[in-house]
């Protein structure tokens, strides 16, 4: 089982900068894939970006270039380093690690970009 807490969000303005943290329960190495999701209100959750234990990455067309997903083992913990946000980038985002053959999601931490 994998507990995961997220934290970092906040209000920010157009062209600012935040870092989510998502802090897992066991060795981040052990789990297979790790990700960033958000759902915005009123859309369906979608994929942001994902590191898989081997380090590769892989990121929505729509955050290329301004997010950065990273990892710190020494701490568990998987960032995500968002800049020149946009409005279009409010939404809940939700920490996801793929732990075979289960699903374990974080709380979800709340990102609001103003215009």
């Amino acid at each position: 089982q994998v507990q995961l807490v997220e934290s970092g969000g906040g209000l920010v303005q157009a062209g600012g900068s935040l870092r989510l943290s998502c802090a897992a329960s066991r060795n981040i190495f052990s789990i297979n894939f790790m990700g960033w999701y958000r759902q915005a209100p009123g859309k369906q959750r979608e994929l942001v970006a994902t590191i898989t234990s081997g380090g590769t990455t892989n990121y929505a067309d729509s955050v290329k270039g301004r997010f950065t997903i990273s990892r710190d083992h020494t701490k568990n913990t998987v960032y995500l380093q968002m800049n020149s946000l946009k409005p279009e980038d409010t939404a809940v985002y939700y920490c996801k690690g793929t732990y075979f053959p289960y699903d374990y999601w974080g709380q979800g931490t709340q990102v609001t970009v103003s215009s």
